[in-house]
Formats: C-alpha cells, sequence, structure tokens
C-alpha cells in the first residue's frame, strides 16, 4: 500500500444551508476542509496510506478538525499542535447565473504563523512514496514558502514523487509573489496539476482561442500549455483540468494529462453541481491514486476525472467516494440508476 503525504492548511467551513444567501436565515452549517487535506480524505478513501500534516491548536476546534480526518482513516500522528485558532471560510454556493462567495478569516490561524521548527520532515517522510501540496500553502506567508521548500528539499532526499497543484488564490497573493515563491518550489515538483487560469495568473502561461467565462475552451491550446510548464521546470507530467462554466449549477468537465510524449484528454461530463468546492482537490487525489496504481497515462486521467465529476454531486469539502464508483463511472455508466 502507498503511503502518501500531503500537506497545507485544514480550515472551519462555514456555509448556509443549500444555497441561501449569507444570513437569510440565522443558521451556518460548520464542517471542515482544505486543499490537501480534502486529497488526504480521497486517498484514505481509496485505501492508501494518506498521512496528514499541519498545525493546529490544541483546544476543541483544533481538536474537531483532526477527528473531522481520523473519521476516514487519515493518519493525523504528525501534526503539530499549537497555536491559537483554526482558519476559517465562509461559503455561499452559487445556483444559475449567480457565482458561489468565499470569505476567508484566517489571517493568524496556527498554520499560517508555523515555523520550520513544527516539522520534522525526516520522520515525517519516513517510508513515504509521494508528497502533495498545493499553491495555496505557500501563499500563507513567507514563512510557509521557506517550509514548504524544506519539506520539497527532505523528500527529494528520499526520492519521494512530488506533486503540486498550483492553486493561484488572488486573496492571498500578487501574481508577482506566486511567481516568485512557486518558481522557486516547482523545481522539485514532478507532477504539475493546473487549470485554465492558474498558469496564466502564476507564470503567464495561456491557451489560445479560450473562454473560460463565455463556456468556451480549446483544448488543442492547452497542449502548447502542458508542454510549456514541462519545458520550463523538467515535470514528469502535466495534467490540466478543463472547465467549460455554464452557469454555477451546470458545468462541462474534463481535464488533460502530458506525459512528455502523449496529450491524454478524458472523456467530458456534463455536471449538474450540488458543491464546487473541493472539486479540484478530488481531481489531484484521483490522479495520484492512479499514478501510484500504475494506471497508464489515459487510464489515470480517465480516473481522476470521473472522481471529481463524482465529487461535484457531494455537499461538503471531502469527496465521499471509493475506488468502485469511480471505476464504475469512468467504465461508462454514468446513468445515475437508483442501485438496488
Amino acid at each position: 500500500m502507498a503511503k502518501v503525504v500531503t500537506f497545507g492548511e485544514i480550515m472551519l467551513r462555514l456555509a448556509p444551508n443549500g444555497y441561501y444567501r449569507f444570513f437569510q436565515d440565522d443558521q451556518l452549517q460548520a464542517t471542515f476542509g482544505g486543499g490537501e487535506a480534502n486529497v488526504a480524505v480521497s486517498l484514505a478513501n481509496y485505501g492508501m496510506e494518506s498521512v496528514y500534516v499541519t498545525k493546529l491548536p490544541e483546544h476543541a476546534i483544533g481538536q474537531a478538525a483532526v477527528n473531522s480526518l481520523r473519521y476516514f482513516g487519515v493518519d493525523t500522528s504528525k501534526i503539530a499542535r499549537g497555536g491559537d485558532r483554526v482558519g476559517i471560510y465562509f461559503l455561499e454556493k452559487g445556483a444559475s447565473q449567480r457565482g458561489s462567495v468565499c470569505i476567508y478569516d484566517r489571517a493568524h490561524s496556527a498554520i499560517q504563523e508555523a515555523s520550520a521548527s513544527d516539522f520534522n520532515w525526516d520522520e515525517i517522510f519516513e517510508g513515504a512514496d509521494w508528497f502533495h501540496f498545493t499553491g495555496i500553502t505557500p501563499a500563507l506567508g513567507a514563512n510557509l514558502v521557506e517550509v514548504c521548500k524544506e519539506a520539497c528539499v527532505a523528500a527529494k532526499a528520499k526520492g519521494v514523487k512530488i506533486s503540486c497543484d498550483l492553486n493561484y488564490r488572488g486573496k492571498l497573493w500578487t501574481r508577482a509573489e506566486a511567481r516568485e515563491a512557486m518558481t522557486e518550489l516547482c523545481k522539485y515538483v514532478d507532477v504539475c496539476i493546473s487549470n485554465e487560469e492558474d498558469a496564466k495568473d502564476v507564470f503567464g502561461i495561456e491557451a489560445e482561442n479560450t473562454d473560460i467565462y463565455g463556456g468556451k475552451l480549446n483544448k488543442e491550446g492547452y497542449k502548447s500549455v502542458a508542454k510549456q510548464l514541462a519545458d520550463k521546470f523538467g515535470f514528469e507530467k502535466v495534467a490540466i483540468t478543463l472547465r467549460s462554466s455554464i452557469s454555477a449549477s451546470d458545468n462541462d468537465w474534463a481535464a488533460m494529462l502530458y506525459d512528455g510524449e502523449n496529450y491524454c484528454f478524458s472523456k467530458e461530463y456534463h455536471l449538474r453541481i450540488v458543491d464546487r468546492v473541493g472539486g479540484g482537490d478530488s481531481f489531484g487525489g484521483g490522479l495520484i491514486y492512479a499514478l501510484l496504481s500504475g494506471k497508464d497515462t489515459q487510464s489515470a486521467i480517465e480516473f481522476a476525472v470521473a472522481a471529481s465529476a463524482l465529487k461535484h454531486s457531494i455537499e461538503g469539502d471531502f469527496n465521499r467516494i471509493g475506488v468502485n464508483e469511480v471505476e464504475k463511472l469512468a467504465g461508462g455508466d454514468g446513468s445515475g440508476r437508483v442501485q438496488r
């Protein structure tokens, strides 16, 4: 069984019921989620040894975050404890032509104020096969850029494969800051995950003849994007998700995986969205599982896209899906018929 380590921030998610607007009623649903935590849950659900690393306070809310991961079988033993608060994000889910809204309240969270001394990476990576982080983590501050770099150096020293989802967040840092930090960190990355916006926002690389807001994507243009990324950093593989946003409720969803020789496009799914938060993370988890399981390039991208398509039907950040359900959809059964 492969061992995967992920590192990042898990946050308290507060969201109105259903598709209500903020404080349309007086209740907010409290759950947990965060990019790398979401990937860790997916991998645990697929039967892999999944280790999640972060820093959380020792109080009841911090422990609740830990418990939310333990429920799925994620190894939380390497989580550093300390600090005063858990980061929060408020989510108002969009519908039809009204887009979703995400408001962060994560300043001075335990992980944002973490230091290199909080993590023993040599110990954390003992026996590990894979390390995953996203561009959200170094965006939390210069200290986290350094912690991510130390993690990457330690992972490389132990022969651990590294994947990174660029995940640019304009509310956390500028494009110039992202480019400087990610240019350094991507030197260590083997598998890069991006989407139709991130490659442009972080590295200025974009596909031609694409309108992400008008629902028009030129798939051929992404071959050039993937090759430019691979040539710039020496990535072994580049995965690019392709989302055509028809509305907040309806998207077309596919992806491409470039392995240095082949450009493999997945089948395209039409999604009626229940909750799209964590959709990219579920893709990353599916891709890591598929590659560690020895799937070829085409099969790997089909598995990852099917896993993510299913996540869009599930409330909350976490993808509560098993391998058999993903394989069923990837194999062509997307009828949604009742299983009796």
